[in-house]
């Protein structure tokens, strides 16, 4: 027997508005999350300041979640390769970028062309903690204090050198600030790691460089390298003893490494929410605390939106720096 157009037309609604009842009360993908475990890629080789960081917010992100957060290294391109594969995950949250101000302020403005656009391709999650750099020279530089390294550079303008990890590197930025507030010249011996240019400079191939704290304390305490400056606002939980370079003669110098949580673009508010409150309390944790302090590490915490403006800032605060001297990796 043949419907009518009037009894198609009434089916067809009815239809519609089943299926519109259900949509309503399926539950969305969020709902549940996580209901496995979570990615997070660290866009670095294991054992550097990043990869120790997130290995102590996983563990306790793992708890409070209930599903396994996992440390994947993909390292390679400067963090590009990690960041890359994050920025084209399935925005689900179960893939997840520890990102720093590598990934995220410098190598979009040093780098020619990135597979991504760091403010773009991301939702921010939140910023975790920010690190210290330190600035160290070989004991036998006659240069106690901040003060007595500019009076040694300005005397001998050129004749000094300052290692880094090399070309575009954080730690290569400090030191191109430091020149370019302090009215100083250093030239720049680029290193592969932070590990050969230490051991140059306790050998004195190199008398000075910026390197992140937690991997110079233990030559600072043996005595092989001597620390002039922290480079944050404040002085290092860990080395209170040890000045700013801001106090020291350069009034609002401030460099650090930092490290933050970011989602692929267009994750459900929902689940960046559930990853932002997971991530702050693990801060909070009187462990994490501790474990930070002995790295070095002071614990921020952040909104998603708190984080954004971060980036945006950062990226701000780089651009003349890199700029100005003339830094343009392929």
């Amino acid at each position: 027997m043949k419907m009518s157009k009037l009894t198609r037309r009434m089916a067809l609604s009815a239809g519609l508005s089943l299926l519109s009842l259900l949509a309503a009360n399926a539950p969305t993908a969020a709902a549940g999350f996580p209901e496995r475990q979570v990615t997070l890629v660290v866009p670095f080789a294991a054992g550097g300041s990043t990869d120790v960081v997130a290995r102590i917010i996983a563990q306790k992100m793992s708890e409070d979640l209930g599903q396994q957060v996992i440390v994947q290294n993909v390292a390679g391109a400067g963090g590009n390769l990690g960041a890359d594969n994050v920025a084209r995950a399935d925005a689900d949250g179960y893939t997840i970028l520890m990102g720093t101000v590598a990934t995220h302020a410098l190598n979009p403005l040093i780098l020619k062309s990135t597979p991504y656009d760091a403010e773009k391709d991301f939702a921010p999650v939140s910023l975790l903690v920010v690190v210290p750099n330190v600035l160290v020279v070989n004991p036998e530089l006659p240069a106690k204090n901040v003060e007595e390294l500019l009076a040694l550079l300005k005397g001998a303008p050129d004749q000094y050198s300052y290692a880094s990890s090399g070309n575009g590197t954080p730690l290569h930025l400090s030191g191109e600030l430091f020149k370019s507030m302090a009215g100083v010249e250093m030239v720049h011996i680029p290193y592969k790691g932070s590990g050969p240019a230490l051991n140059d400079v306790i050998a004195n191939q190199v008398p000075i460089m910026f390197d992140n704290l937690p991997s110079s304390s233990g030559h600072i305490k043996a005595g092989t390298l001597r620390a002039l400056a922290v480079t944050t606002k404040e002085r290092a939980a860990s080395f209170p003893d040890i000045p700013t370079v801001a106090e020291s003669g350069i009034p609002g110098y401030e460099t650090y490494t930092w490290n933050a949580l970011f989602a692929p673009a267009g994750t459900p508010a929902e689940v960046i929410a559930r990853l932002n409150q997971s991530a702050n309390t693990a801060l909070k944790d009187p462990t994490v605390a501790e474990r930070m302090k002995e790295f070095s590490a002071t614990i921020v915490g952040s909104t998603p939106e708190e984080l954004g403006a971060h980036v945006k800032a950062e990226i701000a605060k780089w651009t003349p720096v890199v700029r100005d001297a003339k830094i343009q990796m392929d």
